[in-house]
């Protein structure tokens, strides 16, 4: 990344109907991209989220994915959600000043607006055929569409700002994005990626339940560790959980 301004570094391709950002971007991966690239589209066919589930994708949203390849040492990867979720929480809040609504992290790397869902991350790795790994990180971001029928409540920026804009929207995260990343080096600058979270975080000290695979969990959220990891208060003590889809109980959002 460039000193002076890390954004100098990357680059931006714009589709039209692709179907998914992540797809197109591993596809570059797999040509020979070198990477810091990003991949917009107007429209996705073939979304998709977290444990598999499809995400709803349709125009008026952002759909971006940004091409990393061999952006840290494998063990350190794991942190990098937090770093895009503080780079998309920036983004929005941006988007959002002067608005007077609450723009918050749930853990891991969901954005909310009033605890409603609005924005989502996936990230997906793999090992290309030159030995080097490639990592795109997924994000879309509800613009003047939300979807109907979802398990937690849901906003769009259109909601609370007039005439809100996937472009200007899109500009704040690619610069965004890059400094955070810039901070987070890697995994070198965890510890400040860390606090960045933990200070736009969602629901601390609440009673939050998390479903895992072949378990729900349920206690008071006490924020994330210094790796990152969700901190859980229960009966039996402090439990720390690497993955997993929290709700919070009072129903404020899922």
């Amino acid at each position: 990344m460039a000193a002076g301004n890390p954004a100098a570094s990357f680059r931006h391709e714009a589709l039209g109907a692709v179907a998914s950002t992540n797809l197109s971007a591993m596809e570059r991966a797999e040509a020979g991209d070198p990477g810091l690239l990003w991949v917009t589209a107007d429209e996705q066919t073939g979304g998709r989220a977290r444990r598999g589930r499809n995400w709803i994708s349709e125009r008026g949203n952002l759909y971006a994915s940004l091409l990393l390849v061999d952006p840290a040492p494998l063990a350190a990867l794991s942190s990098l959600p937090l770093a895009a979720a503080v780079a998309a929480h920036g983004a929005i809040s941006r988007v959002m000043a002067g608005h007077g609504a609450e723009v918050a992290i749930k853990w891991p790397n969901d954005v909310l607006i009033d605890r409603r869902k609005v924005c989502g991350i996936l990230l997906e790795a793999r090992r290309l055929a030159n030995g080097r790994f490639a990592v795109v990180v997924g994000i879309g971001i509800n613009v003047g569409f939300s979807p109907e029928d979802t398990p937690y409540p849901v906003a769009r920026l259109a909601d609370y700002v007039a005439g809100a804009d996937s472009d200007v929207l899109f500009a704040h995260l690619f610069e965004i994005m890059a400094e955070e990343l810039s901070i987070w080096d890697g995994g070198r600058g965890l510890g400040r990626t860390v606090s960045r979270w933990r200070a736009a975080a969602c629901g601390i000290n609440e009673r939050i339940t998390i479903n895992l695979a072949r378990e729900q969990v349920s206690g008071l959220f006490a924020g994330i560790d210094d790796a990152g990891m969700l901190k859980l208060e229960t009966e039996e003590g402090t439990r720390t959980f690497a993955a997993g889809d929290v709700f919070f109980d009072n129903n404020k959002n899922g």
